[in-house]
């Protein structure tokens, strides 16, 4: 499946979840914004970050976003050249300390209902609970350390078999929708490139 990052959804993101936990470590913030974004994919077809998420041994651990958080950390290789910093700093090797809150005009009413919704269902989780809640089976089928296909991820979402290949027919001709678009709609909209691709021959 054709998915990709959004830096400014993914920045917000964090932003948004940091705000409304009481425990803002590491684990607890990756956990919550990939139920969140395998949510949003089952419900509207994309996900929010379209981050690559690795299976580490506690979890999901979305990569691009963990590289931002270590660039202000200070174990990155990378020098913060974007002024994350003035977002966030990082307590303690592990706790996110929000310096504002998320640009609300950055992410849809859908994605903030979907990461207020796994808030709500995950946040208040001990580290081994959530920890055991995202070894779905998408995590179980990757090997450690690898990347989590969005097809597996789909899946553990809910989604079947059809609307799996839908989506990932979809993105093949580009990229996952930057709208909301319900699986009714999506499958309209394949349907529409299909018939544009006939109408061409």
């Amino acid at each position: 499946m054709n998915v990709q990052f959004d830096k400014e959804k993914s920045l917000n993101a964090l932003l948004y979840v940091a705000n409304r936990v009481q425990r803002k470590d590491f684990h607890k913030i990756f956990k919550i914004i990939y139920f969140a974004d395998r949510q949003h994919l089952a419900d509207w077809g994309r996900p929010i970050t379209g981050d690559t998420y690795i299976a580490m041994e506690a979890g999901p651990v979305p990569s691009r976003l963990y590289d931002m958080l270590k660039i202000v950390r200070g174990d990155s290789y990378l020098p913060d050249m974007e002024g994350l910093g003035k977002y966030f700093q990082v307590e303690n090797w592990m706790y996110v300390r929000p310096l504002q809150d998320a640009d609300l005009n950055k992410l849809s009413a859908s994605e903030q209902e979907a990461m207020s919704e796994a808030i709500e269902k995950y946040a208040t989780l001990s580290y081994d609970e959530i920890k055991e809640k995202s070894h779905d089976v998408a995590w179980r089928c990757t090997a450690r350390d690898f990347s989590i296909s969005w097809d597996n991820i789909a899946r553990e979402a809910g989604l079947d078999e059809v609307e799996v290949a839908c989506l990932r027919d979809y993105s093949t001709m580009h990229p996952l929708p930057e709208c909301d678009m319900t699986p009714e709609e999506l499958y309209d909209a394949i349907e529409k490139e299909i018939d544009y691709i006939y109408a061409q021959d």
